[in-house]
């Protein structure tokens, strides 16, 4: 088989087919989880705590020098507001996950609790077993 056909046949399989579409709704559900975060949770609590902005808080290690047109030195600094923002985004991802299959899990346990109907064949057997003894 030749690489190419090998490759095809890899593509083509439901798995593969099933990842890339959880991957790009994935993409897109990170998209509104960030901006939940950035433009509607972080806000109110900026609010809350005196108006600071979160992704604005950083640490400066080394302040910009641009007194030298000729040699500006740019400001060296460890950003943890946009830490914050992102460890909020995981949570919140990490959280409306684990809703979704407490929810998956739910509608199986469901389903598994309907009784199923026997199978014609017991059923049958079932019945002709019945017969038999009621002749005797």
């Amino acid at each position: 088989m030749s690489m190419l056909q090998e490759f095809k046949a890899f593509a083509m399989r439901g798995n593969v087919m099933d990842m890339a579409v959880g991957i790009v709704i994935g993409g897109a559900f990170g998209k509104i989880v960030s901006s939940l975060v950035s433009d509607v949770i972080m806000p109110p609590i900026g609010w809350l705590t005196g108006g600071i902005d979160f992704s604005s808080l950083k640490w400066v290690l080394k302040p910009a020098d641009d007194s030298n047109p000729a040699h500006k030195i740019a400001e060296v600094a460890i950003s943890y507001g946009s830490f914050v923002n992102t460890i909020i985004t995981f949570i919140i991802i990490a959280f409306s996950i684990f809703m979704v299959i407490k929810g998956m899990n739910r509608m199986q346990k469901k389903q598994e609790e309907a009784p199923a109907a026997p199978p014609a064949d017991v059923a049958l057997l079932t019945e002709i077993r019945d017969l038999l003894k009621n002749k005797q």
